[in-house]
């Protein structure tokens, strides 16, 4: 397999803004199904190479999370309380309830929240992310503790959406 043929056709689907490529070669048992994933915001896309044999079939995958903060879909069951939604970590790192140890927390239970509150801020390679609410609602449950590491999808908040 020739990595300056698979190169060129990443290029090629960035020029031509394509989302998939698939070459299926039976006769020299080559087959390439290139396909570009959905992207987050300000996120530069990434092809994805798939590469096997001629005749096999690509395996289905599950669709990834939805990346960035903010309440998830509500559980079949109703969520805790019939209706409160769980708040996702939108990365990895260090949770912080406030600016500095003297400092209140940005958020406790029974605040409403708007878009553009901040509920936390995540320490992420030494670097604060302050994370806004992107929804509004009420803080029904704080569910992770000051200075625990959390991981990206990891809920840190219930929400009763407004």
């Amino acid at each position: 397999m020739d990595l300056g043929w698979i190169e060129h056709l990443v290029r090629l689907m960035e020029t031509a803004d394509l989302s998939e490529v698939e070459i299926d070669d039976s006769a020299k048992g080559i087959r390439v199904h290139l396909k570009r994933g959905a992207e987050p915001e300000a996120a530069p896309a990434t092809p994805v190479v798939q590469l096997q044999p001629a005749g096999a079939r690509p395996a289905e995958a599950d669709p990834a999370p939805a990346v960035g903060a903010g309440p998830a879909p509500a559980p079949a069951d109703g969520g805790a309380d019939g209706g409160d939604v769980p708040f996702l970590s939108p990365m990895v790192g260090t949770f912080y309830r406030a600016a500095s140890p003297e400092s209140e927390p940005f958020v406790s239970v029974g605040a409403h929240v708007e878009d553009e509150t901040v509920v936390c801020i995540i320490e992420a390679m030494k670097v604060m992310n302050e994370i806004k609410a992107e929804t509004r609602g009420q803080v029904v449950r704080v569910l992770v503790e000051n200075g625990e590491a959390v991981e990206f999808g990891q809920p840190l908040f219930l929400l009763r959406p407004a």
